[in-house]
């Protein structure tokens, strides 16, 4: 049998979208992926339908940075809703409780949100993508039904209040990887002593690229319709200003030859970094690398068009 032909271009880079509430990230995906025509597209994480704002998508060859920047702290803008509680920790669950709402000042909001500040332990939420047995625990969920889920270690780095009223707050957050807003949220309500969901949800920060670096849907389908790839292609970041805080190693031939064979080198530089990216002698990007405190790099994830 023939092996069917893939179709697509073989582009590579990073579109920043600005994902829309009200679509899953996997329909922008497969949205941007269909206006560049490309062959393969992944994205860095999901947001729920509900929430708006940074989604890194990557094309071609960067989809092997796909894991590393679903690995990057992020930031988020966020909207609770006081008094009412929704299985989903969001406006487009089902209310499953109502309080009434304490009053409070913003000192005491203040007080409490400090109190999250650091290392935390939380328990992922039954409506999320996290696989129990195989099965989303969002399709459990949806059943009616509930498993038990182990706490994981987050960090949250700063909150900051943007805004607050007697029955809601707006905080600006900003926190690593696996942080679960909704939970944050409601674990907040629930010091202040009663219930709350989610409101708006936007992300405004991830791995380096801000609201400013993002495009709309919308923007990228007007491109498109003028019929010219090349003015999609402009809105491409390039791979190798992904991972800003990974240190650059530029290398002569012979070593960007031995890596490319999947070889490691040693080099000499002023810092000791796990994690760097590595750049051949015509500073073309290569892919990344893993670098010993002896100064010793192995090759992580290298682009093919390197090799």
């Amino acid at each position: 049998m023939a092996r069917r032909n893939k179709k697509g271009r073989d582009i590579t880079g990073i579109v920043v979208v600005d994902k829309p509430s009200g679509h899953s990230s996997n329909h922008v995906l497969q949205q941007v992926k269909r206006l560049f025509d490309a062959r393969k597209a992944g994205h860095t994480g999901s947001l729920d339908p509900l929430a708006s704002g940074v989604l890194p998508i990557c094309l071609g060859e960067a989809t092997k940075l796909s894991g590393y920047l679903l690995d990057a702290d992020k930031e988020y803008a966020v909207t609770c809703k006081l008094g009412i509680t929704t299985d989903s920790g969001d406006a487009d669950g089902e209310v499953i409780d109502e309080k009434p709402v304490p009053e409070f000042d913003e000192a005491q909001l203040q007080q409490i949100l400090d109190s999250f500040i650091g290392e935390l332990d939380q328990v992922p939420p039954m409506f999320s993508a996290l696989k129990y047995q195989g099965q989303p625990l969002y399709k459990l969920a949806r059943q009616g039904k509930e498993v038990e889920r182990k706490a994981r270690r987050i960090t949250i780095y700063a909150i900051e209040l943007l805004d607050c009223n007697q029955d809601s707050f707006t905080l600006s957050v900003r926190c690593s990887k696996g942080t679960y807003i909704r939970t944050l949220v409601e674990d907040i309500s629930h010091k202040l002593g009663t219930g709350g969901h989610v409101t708006m949800l936007r992300r405004t920060r991830v791995a380096g690229y801000g609201l400013s670096d993002s495009v709309s849907l919308d923007q990228l389908a007007e491109s498109r319709e003028t019929g010219q790839l090349e003015a999609l292609d402009e809105q491409l970041e390039a791979a190798e200003n992904a991972l800003p805080d990974w240190p650059a190693i530029n290398l002569d031939e012979a070593a960007s030859k031995t890596l490319s064979f999947g070889q490691s080198i040693q080099v000499e530089q002023d810092f000791q970094c796990a994690n760097v990216r590595l750049f051949d002698q015509d500073e073309k990007f290569m892919g990344l690398g893993e670098m010993s405190p002896d100064g010793v790099v192995k090759p992580k994830r290298l682009f093919v068009a390197a090799v």
